[in-house]
């Protein structure tokens, strides 16, 4: 399939580069990090080597995703440098990070147009950003030459025995749950106001850049750009934490516009998290920030309901082996290239997002390969309230009322979930369903269900294959 094969058992890999990266006078080598023992790499080079057509603009970015990478929003603190994801799909190099608060995703896209070499193939990386490269690369002019290889030959090698490491580098479980819930909640958002130089630069340029304000702002497209509001309506757009938007104003000189995508609100709406994407020359860096910022992306709890379908993961496959052979392609083609339901269709894309396998770009609304080295079932062994949810109705903790038999075909049902010495009660009422749990009174379904109504959805879902079975 032209991907790596995944070990078992693993959480999180330490990854391993021979030389550090390294810039000269006319060439930047991102070294690539070793695969973990088991992983049989398919590729016979790197899946792109080539020069850079507009060299300030390609560091700029990189240096960006790698701010975000460093950066603490909520309760500023020093942080362990997490290195960014590098990923090419065969046709775009896309560079992601996460802050260590979880709560603001970077992504550099870089455009064919932008590099003068060649995308040879598909592949997933982790680059080593250190320190000395991003003062080389902080020195890189417009006439300057940069040489960008991405996933060399040059790899450290892990075996069962032990690893060469020049450079530690794991990747948190809490990234792969942060790339999921981005990939679910950008796939909702719709274009919110496309913004020309001029304005794209009053608008950055007039953000505070030293407010740890934590809560939401609402902006409203005008004749101008974008206006301050003081309540969501129609139309608006929501920023928490403006301070989020710092590393953007890092590529404004080398910035054509602004697009902003966000989910629909109306008057009486609660924050939302927003996407905004600055074009460059060849590329575009996009900052998605969480509802709040104190909210991690990674707790948010979008994914829950779709992972909890019946069939979800065997609809993966069938998915994964389309995107494979089309990597750039709307959902909408995938339902009518296969023989799946619209319902089926997005719990597949969530599932492999939850695996690392696809993100979403939301401008061009499509989905993309991303593989990380996890295994399948690492979108449920990272999620623990599916995990536990599953453990609750295995053990037979979950009972309907004699008025209902849990089929999920009735109105107001109500369930109990027994926990040690605590009895939840899970209503289910036109279509949503509500616990007596501390969990649900705290968050609602702001964060997705709790363990207790996903324990109840469980049999819920799987009475309603079974009578599609009798049928």
């Amino acid at each position: 399939m032209g991907w790596p094969t995944v070990p078992s058992m693993i959480d999180a890999y330490q990854y391993s580069y021979r030389p550090a990266s390294s810039l000269t006078a006319d060439r930047l080598d991102l070294q690539t990090t070793a695969l973990p023992a088991g992983v049989v790499d398919e590729r016979t080079g790197p899946f792109f080597a080539g020069f850079a057509r507009h060299p300030a603009v390609l560091a700029a970015g990189v240096l960006a995703v790698s701010a975000v990478a460093r950066a603490r929003y909520f309760q500023p603190a020093p942080s362990a440098v997490r290195d960014p994801v590098i990923s090419s799909d065969g046709h775009v190099v896309r560079l992601e990070s996460f802050s260590d608060c979880c709560g603001v995703h970077a992504r550099l896209d870089l455009l064919p147009e932008s590099l003068d070499g060649s995308v040879a193939g598909r592949g997933t990386t982790n680059v080593d950003v250190n320190e000395p490269l991003r003062r080389a690369l902080a020195r890189v002019g417009d006439d300057g030459l940069l040489h960008l290889a991405v996933g060399s030959d040059e790899l450290a090698v892990t075996t069962g025995e032990g690893a060469v490491i020049e450079r530690r580098v794991p990747l948190p479980p809490r990234w792969l749950r942060g790339f999921a819930e981005v990939q679910v909640i950008t796939s909702g958002f719709e274009p919110k106001v496309d913004l020309g130089r001029g304005a794209t630069a009053a608008f950055l340029g007039a953000l505070p850049s030293t407010s740890r304000a934590s809560g939401a702002t609402w902006w409203m497209p005008s004749a101008g750009g974008l206006r301050p509001t003081s309540r969501p309506g129609p139309g608006a757009i929501c920023l928490a934490g403006p301070q989020r938007l710092d590393t953007l104003r890092t590529v404004l000189r080398h910035a054509t516009g602004l697009r902003v995508h966000g989910p629909a609100v109306n008057a009486g709406s609660p924050p939302v998290a927003s996407s905004w994407q600055v074009d460059l020359q060849g590329a575009r860096l996009t900052v998605t920030v969480s509802p709040e910022v104190r909210r991690g992306f990674s707790g948010e709890g979008s994914v829950l309901g779709a992972l909890a379908e019946p069939g979800a993961e065997d609809a993966a496959e069938t998915v994964l082996a389309l995107l494979e052979d089309s990597p750039d392609v709307e959902a909408a083609d995938l339902a009518e290239r296969c023989e799946l339901r619209a319902d089926q269709i997005r719990a597949a894309l969530v599932w492999l997002g939850a695996s690392g396998q696809v993100g979403y770009d939301v401008a061009q609304a499509r989905y993309f390969p991303r593989q990380l080295p996890y295994r399948a079932d690492t979108a449920e062994r990272a999620n623990p309230r599916l995990r536990n949810a599953r453990a609750l109705v295995a053990a037979g903790q979950v009972r309907f009322s004699d008025a209902t038999d849990g089929d999920g075909d009735g109105d107001d049902q109500l369930a109990t979930v027994t926990v040690g010495d605590w009895v939840h009660r899970v209503r289910w009422h036109q279509g949503q369903l509500s616990c007596t749990c501390p969990w649900y009174a705290a968050y609602g379904t702001s964060r997705g269900p709790c363990k207790h109504a996903l324990a109840v959805r469980l049999i819920t879902d799987r009475g309603a294959r079974e009578r599609q079975g009798q049928a």
